[in-house]
């Protein structure tokens, strides 16, 4: 049984979340994969770098005879068993190796074995990824809206409200600051484009403009899929410009209040809060070469100064005596100086509701 995937079927497995049985070695997996994909290898990173070696010096033949035996026995069975139990959970899903060659036929005669008739993509992961690369070219081509601001007017929680909104924050799991990242991995850029391809695909149909944050070239580790970098570099600008006031509780409720029930749910009291120490404190690291040498001394000492007084209970609003200094000599001026240089792309600017009511009537 063996699907061909013509484009409209490649689009129907990335949008539907189809189960996809991943038959690749981790490290394969590891460097790109899909939303709906579990890896069930068939070879071991190991077993797969030994037969590859064994391909090169003694040819096709002995590579899969190599194969063979190294996943044989005792592994082969519990190595089928797996893919037996996957199955039967998703009846409807289809094997994928790399490039729908050996690996996933292999699994599905063996399959086939034992009575289990289940399909493969031809082209396998290669083909799919195709498919993901192709789709964000065409679909970074609509309108574009990027959403502006200065750090806690709530830009992100604006564009995750809204359907026509992509929260490339979110696919890529860091909130794009030196204080960004989360207590998720980051995703490999690969698996962060496929993600981001699926995200877009899905809302496709019901849209014809993207809204998307005001990003740099990269969002921690993840960088921009170039065609929606160039594209996002002359899109217009609508610009959340909320009271300090109203910045600073927002920042207060996600980095401080969200991040420390995280990291103690997480880790447990004693090692969450070394943890969520350390995740502040490297916040401030990351960019004091920026902040100069004695001011960035001066923040951390009270950055301490408020991290004792909150674990003694106090409010995290004890954290505004670094937090305010640093958006108002360091973060406001940076982005400032960055949206001085795109004035003529700015098409509104108002409070945080004002600009919800401006998207939603143009």
């Amino acid at each position: 049984m063996e699907l061909l995937p013509s484009t409209q079927n490649l689009h129907q497995i990335l949008t539907q979340d189809i189960p996809i049985i991943d038959v690749r070695a981790p490290i394969e997996f590891a460097q790109g994969s899909l939303p709906s994909a579990i890896n069930l290898p068939l070879m071991s990173n190991e077993e797969r770098a030994a037969v590859g070696t064994c391909y090169k010096q003694q040819g096709s033949q002995q590579a899969v005879s190599l194969g063979h035996k190294l996943v044989s026995g005792d592994t082969r069975t519990k190595r089928l068993n797996d893919w037996q139990t996957a199955c039967r959970l998703f009846p409807n899903g289809y094997l994928c190796c790399a490039r729908g060659g050996m690996r996933s036929h292999i699994v599905q005669e063996w399959l086939k074995d034992i009575g289990i008739e289940y399909p493969l993509i031809i082209g396998g992961y290669k083909a799919l990824r195709k498919t993901t690369i192709e789709s964000i070219n065409q679909l970074v081509q609509r309108e574009i809206i990027l959403i502006g601001g200065c750090t806690g007017n709530g830009k992100t929680i604006m564009v995750r409200g809204r359907s026509d909104g992509i929260d490339l924050e979110g696919i890529a799991r860091h909130r794009g600051s030196s204080f960004g990242r989360t207590l998720e991995n980051q995703l490999s850029q690969a698996t962060f484009e496929n993600h981001l391809a699926i995200k877009m695909l899905k809302k496709s149909p019901q849209h014809t403009r993207w809204i998307l944050e005001d990003e740099g070239k990269a969002i921690g580790a993840n960088s921009i899929p170039e065609n929606l970098r160039l594209q996002m570099a002359q899109a217009p600008l609508v610009i959340v410009d909320d009271p300090f006031d109203y910045r600073l509780e927002r920042l207060k409720e996600e980095y401080f209040d969200r991040m420390t029930n995280d990291f103690l749910a997480a880790y447990g009291e004693e090692q969450g809060w070394l943890a969520y120490s350390e995740y502040l404190h490297h916040g401030l690291s990351a960019i004091r070469k920026r902040l100069g040498s004695q001011r960035a001394t001066e923040l951390i000492q009270l950055l301490d100064l408020a991290l004792n007084e909150q674990k003694k209970g106090a409010s995290t609003e004890v954290h505004f005596s670094w937090l305010t200094p640093l958006l108002k000599e360091y973060y406001d001026p940076m982005y400032n100086y960055q949206l001085s240089k795109k004035q003529e792309r700015i098409l509104f600017r108002g409070r945080y509701h004002e600009v919800i009511t401006w998207l939603d009537n143009h």
